[in-house]
């Protein structure tokens, strides 16, 4: 049962408050979403905790995103893959709190004040934000297989379907399945 809730790692109250506070720091900043704040997340899990390697953190995400549900649920996997199921209580409650918070008192003063000059201003501004965020997201999870030629011809191919298209994601997703099916991407 100790494992169960704690992981394989035996894992401290001071990683799960360290994992509650940063992800919570986090979540302030997740403009577009969590998916924004993975690459300071795996800055911090991998490279400055070692909690998981490269291609744990990139699985993490992985799965998550190919489940029904929503975006954050990578949090969850994440969470659990260092420290359990107190791993996922700590890094949900830390991703969804602070930002659901701050969400509700945001859209009260937006709704109030929606036609002010500065709102749609910074409404507008933060479109960019969001493609520069979501940018470095992808940037890091394709770090594993940067030297697969064939992983990274499928990376632009996709933000051009993407863009230039109506095609729905999930045929891109067969797309790169099939190429990893193939071991083009190796």
């Amino acid at each position: 049962m100790n494992e169960l809730f704690f992981g394989a790692h035996g894992v401290d109250a001071g990683v799960l408050s360290s994992l509650f506070l940063h992800f919570g720091m986090l979540s302030l900043l997740a403009i577009g979403g969590a998916i924004t704040t993975a690459p300071d997340m795996q800055r911090y899990v991998v490279g400055e905790h070692g909690w998981l390697s490269d291609a744990q953190f990139t699985s993490s995400v992985a799965i998550a995103q190919a489940a029904p549900g929503p975006n954050v649920l990578f949090v969850a996997v994440v969470g659990w893959n260092i420290a359990g199921l107190a791993g996922v209580a700590a890094t949900l409650a830390g991703s969804l709190l602070p930002s659901a918070t701050l969400a509700m008192a945001a859209a009260r003063y937006g709704d109030r004040y929606r036609d002010a000059r500065g709102m749609r201003a910074f409404s507008a501004g933060m479109a960019p934000l969001t493609l520069g965020l979501l940018l470095a997201t992808g940037w890091i999870l394709t770090e594993p297989v940067r030297d697969s030629l064939g992983a990274m011809l499928l990376v632009p191919f996709t933000v051009l379907m993407l863009v230039k298209t109506r095609i729905s994601p999930i045929w891109l997703v067969a797309v790169g399945a099939l190429v990893g099916a193939f071991g083009l991407a190796e």
